[in-house]
C-alpha cells in the first residue's frame, strides 16, 4: 500500500467489524422497538377526524385539552401547528359515527371559551383509507429497493447491488426504528422522508461505487480493501460537505417549521446521518465481504480461437 500512504488518511474498511457491530446495535433496537411498541401512525393511517382552528391569539393547549376532555372526547391529541394562535386537534377512529356532529360539538366548545375561534380546515379520514394508504406505502417502499437493486446491478455488478440495498434496507429500518422509540407521529410527510431518505442514501451510494469501480479498473495489482480506502478517502470531503449542507437546511426546517414538518424533518436528519454512514460503512463492507475484485468488473476477454475457426 506504499502507492497510497499519502491518499489514505483513514483506514474505513479497517473500521469494518467495529462498524457492523454498531449497524447490529442500532438494527436490534430499531426492529426490537418496532416489534413490541410499534409505530405511532397518524390520522392519515388509522383514520379520524383533524380539526385546524386559529385563535386570534396565543392559544393555551391545556385549557383547550381539558375542555375537549370535559366535553367526552378523552383521547383527542391537541397541539400546535405552526404557530402559537394555530391549533390542531386530531380525533382517533371511534370517537362518533358523525363527523359533521363532531366537529360542530368542538368548535362550540372551544367558542365558549374563545367566540374568535376560526375553523380553518376540518378532514375526515377513514379507517380502510388509512389502511390502503400504510399498503401502498410499504409496497412503494418495495418497489424502490427492486428497482434499485436491478440499476445497480446492471450499472456496476451485482456484489455492488447487494451492497447498495442492503445499505437502504439498513437505513429504512433504523429511521422507522426511530420513529418507533421516540413515538413521533407517522404521517403521509414521514412516508416521503423516508422515500427521499433511499434516494439520499443512494446518491452517496453510487458516488463512492463509482469512485471504486474508476480505480479498481486502473489500479488492478491491489487489494479491494486497499483500493476502497482510497476510493472513500478521495470522496468523503465531498459526502461530508453535502451532508452538512443538508443537514443545516433540515435543522432550520425543524426548528422554524413548525409542527406540519417536525416529524418530515426528523426523519430526514436521522436518514443523512445514517445515509452518510451506510454508503461508507455498509455499502462499501456489504461488497468486500462479497468479495468483489478488480476482475469483475473486467469485461469478458474476447476468445480469438473461436474467431479464427470462423469461415
Amino acid at each position: 500500500m506504499e502507492f497510497m500512504k499519502d491518499a489514505i488518511r483513514f483506514d474505513f474498511m479497517g473500521k469494518r467489524r467495529v462498524a457492523l457491530v454498531l449497524s447490529i446495535i442500532l438494527l436490534v433496537v430499531a426492529l426490537g422497538s418496532l416489534l413490541t411498541r410499534g409505530l405511532n401512525f397518524g390520522i392519515e393511517f388509522t383514520g379520524g377526524i383533524v380539526l385546524e382552528v386559529a385563535y386570534p391569539e396565543a392559544a393555551d393547549l391545556a385549557d383547550i385539552r381539558s375542555r375537549v376532555t370535559e366535553a367526552g372526547f378523552d383521547r383527542a391529541i391537541v397541539q400546535y401547528f405552526g404557530s402559537s394562535r394555530d391549533v390542531t386537534i386530531q380525533l382517533p377512529p371511534g370517537e362518533g359515527a358523525d363527523g359533521g356532529e363532531i366537529r360542530d360539538q368542538l368548535v362550540t366548545v372551544l367558542r365558549e371559551a374563545e367566540p374568535g375561534v376560526e375553523l380553518r380546515r376540518v378532514e375526515f379520514v377513514g379507517p380502510q383509507v388509512g389502511k390502503e394508504l400504510a399498503e401502498q406505502g410499504g409496497l412503494a417502499m418495495l418497489f424502490a429497493l427492486i428497482m434499485i437493486l436491478a440499476y445497480v446491478a446492471l450499472r456496476f455488478q451485482w456484489k455492488f447491488a447487494v451492497g447498495a440495498v442492503a445499505a437502504l434496507v439498513h437505513d429504512v429500518i433504523i429511521v422507522l426504528g426511530f420513529f418507533a422509540v421516540t413515538q413521533i407521529s407517522v404521517d403521509l410527510a414521514v412516508l416521503a422522508a423516508v422515500l427521499a431518505v433511499i434516494g439520499y442514501s443512494l446518491n452517496d451510494t453510487i458516488v463512492v461505487f463509482d469512485r471504486i469501480r474508476e480505480n479498481m479498473l486502473s489500479i488492478r495489482k491491489q487489494t479491494s480493501e486497499a483500493i476502497m480506502n482510497l476510493s472513500i478517502n478521495q470522496m468523503i470531503a465531498r459526502t461530508l460537505v453535502t451532508s452538512l449542507t443538508t443537514l443545516l437546511v433540515l435543522v432550520a426546517l425543524l426548528v422554524l417549521g413548525g409542527e406540519a414538518v417536525f416529524g418530515f424533518a426528523v426523519a430526514l436528519i436521522v436518514g443523512v446521518i445514517v445515509g452518510t454512514y451506510s454508503s461508507i460503512f455498509v455499502a462499501s463492507a456489504t461488497a468486500l465481504a462479497l468479495d468483489v475484485t478488480p476482475q469483475d468488473l473486467m469485461p469478458p476477454e474476447r476468445d480469438d480461437s473461436e474467431l479464427d475457426a470462423l469461415p
